[in-house]
């Protein structure tokens, strides 16, 4: 690359309270902005220099805002700098990823309304990351740094680096502390912005009661597709207290706490496989893979009737498992030979034209495909449609503290009289946080 630099770049020494560092100011077109860079000891000719690439946040390096973990993450890595005795700080001045303080504050309102951190930068026209790295490239050029070791959870910015020519040898994780006021924040970068998540860990003693209540139950259920000629069902949802999963359709809410949130990453680990309907993808774009907890990954499943999934949806660039995708006869031919270029299976099955995948012919699939304990995480038509036919085995709900009138769980089950309503038996319960897990068995009164 070449200097763009010349004449603008002025550096000062800047003594702080983890070690003397030099801070370089440097200007260029195009943006003409003051980026910034914190050097300690010599780093020109240095391979494998650790270094973090920092968008600036005021309201969080300044201010020191709960609202995200900006600031702890900056602190952090000047401590780790100054522990590794060499390193570089890059501060890009690029706000809210890109698109400005003042934006930025509007998209804390929507946040407030309910809106995690991409459905506000997209609500107010922007894109969910708006960030470049090309000017922390040219920094690093200009220090003369041979390679780095990255602080990051990014993905994103290892890929830019190294396109622009930067050596980046080694990702290291840097994590602030995760809040009741961030962890929404924090989730939504992990699942929708594909960071990386902390690395998996033991159960949490506090899950531990309630997990093995439901390890047990699938434990037993083991062999059971042989006999019924379809998967032991887990059907498993969060909802509010007025038995919300979502504001509006095809929307997302944010309901499970951090501790809820890693409980279903070990359910996920204890099936085969885990579904969801078409809503579900095209509201929250989820991945279904197991990462914060240690455990195999299961086999995605979706019920699409129209192959509506979007050929960029998670699912099908998540690294993971290929997903299955159940649509209907009447499908277009050309939308499944777009997603089975992306990887995608699909398997044909009979329904009506325009109508939900004939239930019984998509478990009947799944167990001939070697399914024996599946997960159905939702939306709330797929679990309506598992509850209305009867078909889930053990039921995992957890309840949030919050009050929002939006989207029910669960919708008319048609239900003949008050003797037909089912009930849950074998029941289990226990509070992580202020969630409430619970865990039983349908008991479907006799038709």
């Amino acid at each position: 690359m070449d200097n763009i630099f010349a004449n603008n770049h002025v550096s000062a020494r800047l003594p702080t309270a983890v070690g003397q560092f030099q801070l370089h100011l440097f200007t260029a077109a195009p943006d003409q902005k003051e980026h910034l860079a914190l050097v300690l000891g010599d780093v020109r000719g240095r391979h494998e220099v650790l270094v973090r690439i920092h968008s600036e946040c005021f309201t969080g390096d300044v201010l020191g805002s709960a609202r995200c973990d900006c600031g702890q993450q900056l602190e952090r890595a000047m401590a780790l700098v100054a522990e590794a005795g060499a390193g570089v700080i890059v501060y890009l001045r690029q706000e809210g990823r890109g698109i400005g303080l003042l934006e930025k504050l509007r998209a804390y309102n929507l946040q407030d309304e309910g809106y995690d951190t991409v459905e506000a930068n997209l609500l107010l026209g922007h894109q969910a990351d708006q960030r470049d790295y090309t000017m922390a490239a040219h920094i690093l050029q200009e220090l003369g740094v041979k390679s780095v070791q990255l602080l990051t959870n990014n993905p994103q910015k290892i890929d830019s680096l190294r396109q622009m020519g930067i050596n980046v040898t080694a990702r290291i994780p840097l994590y602030g502390d995760v809040t009741h006021e961030n962890e929404k924040y924090i989730a939504t970068k992990i699942e929708r912005l594909n960071h990386f998540p902390p690395q998996p860990a033991d159960p949490d003693p506090g899950q531990l009661a309630i997990l093995a209540h439901i390890q047990r139950r699938l434990a037993a259920a083991r062999g059971l597709t042989r006999q019924t000629g379809r998967p032991f069902v887990t059907l498993t949802y969060a909802q509010t207290l007025d038995g919300s999963i979502a504001l509006r359709p095809e929307s997302r809410l944010h309901i499970s706490n951090t501790r809820a949130y890693a409980l279903t990453h070990h359910l996920r680990a204890s099936h085969d496989a885990i579904l969801v309907g078409i809503g579900t993808v095209l509201a929250d774009d989820p991945r279904l893979t197991v990462r914060l907890v240690a455990g195999s990954q299961p086999q995605p499943v979706i019920l699409d009737s129209q192959l509506r999934c979007p050929p960029e949806a998670n699912l099908l660039r998540s690294g993971a498992r290929p997903p299955w995708i159940l649509t209907g006869r009447n499908a277009s031919a050309e939308r499944q030979a777009r997603l089975e270029a992306l990887g995608a299976n699909v398997f044909r099955l009979e329904n009506n034209a325009g109508q939900p995948i004939n239930l019984e012919a998509a478990l009947a699939l799944l167990a001939q495909q070697g399914i024996q304990r599946l997960m159905v995480e939702g939306g709330g038509q797929v679990i309506s449609s598992f509850l209305k036919a009867r078909r889930a085995d053990q039921m995992v709900l957890t309840v949030a503290p919050l009050l929002v009138g939006g989207l029910r769980a669960v919708s008319q089950l048609e239900l003949a009289s008050e003797a037909a309503v089912p009930r849950l038996h074998n029941l289990h319960h226990q509070f992580l946080d202020d969630n409430l897990i619970l865990r039983g068995d349908p008991l479907w009164p006799a038709i």
